[in-house]
């Protein structure tokens, strides 16, 4: 038997495959520099704005008019005394110290040409505390306001003393001359001022006995002391305190100024307590500025930062400024124009500088 099967002829069409998933692309080159760049700038910026240099930043400081107020109290006055009236402006200058300062601020400052910059090590002893460094600063400004009264007065003939400050703890005046009191004599000559001490002590040497004469709440008193060795290699004798000048005046002098520190007010000080007690305006009813570290005797000593406290004179309205003489040679090159300098080696120069500025004729100039 045969089976005839009809043939169908079908036409198959086959689909491609599927297409894969995208590919994800990665960052390129351009999109990975822009991110490490940022992060290299902020890191930057942080390290800049946050990391600390060692370095501080000095620059022009406040001024004070000495012969007015501050804090509605007077910068000098006089209890116990009559007093002249003043005029014009007297003003101390002061330097800005700006501590803990960043990389960027530091940057900012110097560009600023207000500021200098100074390896901190110069300002901060290794290990000293910022208690220690402000007491050390008051202190400073203390002795120069005694310094500065000391020599006001004996430049108006009044009369001075010296006093032991200090008492040596184990040297031969401990326990025998009380702290504070007035000495009057060593080794057989009078004192009259803090030098004569030391040069009383001359001739002498380690062993030798000596006399000393001093007064005690108004008990006048001698004693004998068998001279020690000094610690500075010295060879005369050691009688361990540590004299001062004061003035023997039945008035008292107060200086009220706060938050400022060191030693470079004091001719400034001396000047407004002459002013004071003295008939006429010292400074001629002027705009008058200055500095420098003053000592019993009238001598000025020179400073720091010369140039910030011209400045600040400058923009204070000054339109003269006293200059040790030691700091004549720095001031000169960097005055501010139109700001006289005149020069001042001591309290005597300074105080006929300024009445021959006011007489209108010439000083002693840098």
């Amino acid at each position: 038997m045969v089976v005839r099967c009809s043939a169908v002829s079908e036409t198959v069409t086959t689909a491609p495959p599927p297409a894969p998933p995208p590919r994800e692309r990665g960052l390129t080159r351009r999109t990975w520099t822009l991110i490490v760049s940022f992060l290299v700038v902020a890191a930057l910026g942080l390290l800049g704005g946050f990391a600390r240099v060692p370095y501080v930043a000095l620059g022009p400081g406040p001024t004070y008019d000495v012969l007015g107020q501050v804090k509605d109290a007077d910068v000098v006055s006089v209890e116990g005394q009559d007093t002249f009236p003043t005029k014009g402006t007297l003003r101390m200058t002061t330097v800005s110290l700006t501590d803990d300062v960043s990389l960027f601020g530091a940057l900012g400052l110097w560009l600023s040409g207000r500021y200098a910059l100074a390896p901190r090590e110069e300002f901060f002893k290794p290990g000293e505390s910022e208690q220690q460094i402000q007491e050390n600063n008051e202190r400073a400004f203390s002795e120069s306001q005694t310094a500065a009264e000391v020599a006001a007065l004996h430049y108006l003939k009044y009369p001075g003393m010296v006093i032991a400050n200090q008492v040596t703890k184990g040297s031969p005046a401990e326990n025998v001359i009380p702290l504070g009191s007035r000495i009057i004599s060593v080794n057989g000559k009078q004192v009259q001022s803090a030098a004569d001490v030391s040069s009383s002590l001359e001739n002498t040497k380690p062993g030798d006995r000596i006399e000393v004469a001093f007064e005690k709440d108004g008990t006048s008193q001698s004693t004998q002391l068998t001279l020690g060795t000094r610690d500075d290699g010295r060879p005369a004798g050691f009688i361990g305190i540590s004299p001062v000048d004061r003035a023997d005046v039945p008035f008292k002098i107060k200086i009220s100024l706060s938050d400022v520190g060191g030693p470079s007010a004091g001719l400034i000080f001396a000047l407004a307590i002459v002013d004071k007690l003295t008939p006429g305006e010292l400074n001629g009813g002027k705009a008058i500025a200055g500095t420098g570290e003053i000592t019993g005797d009238g001598t000025v000593k020179p400073i720091g930062g010369i140039a910030f406290k011209m400045v600040a004179a400058k923009e204070a309205g000054a339109s003269a400024f006293l200059v040790p003489a030691d700091n004549c040679a720095d001031a000169k090159q960097q005055a501010p124009s139109d700001l006289k300098l005149i020069k001042v080696e001591n309290l005597t120069d300074a105080v006929s500088s300024l009445e021959a500025l006011n007489a209108g004729k010439d000083t002693p100039s840098c």
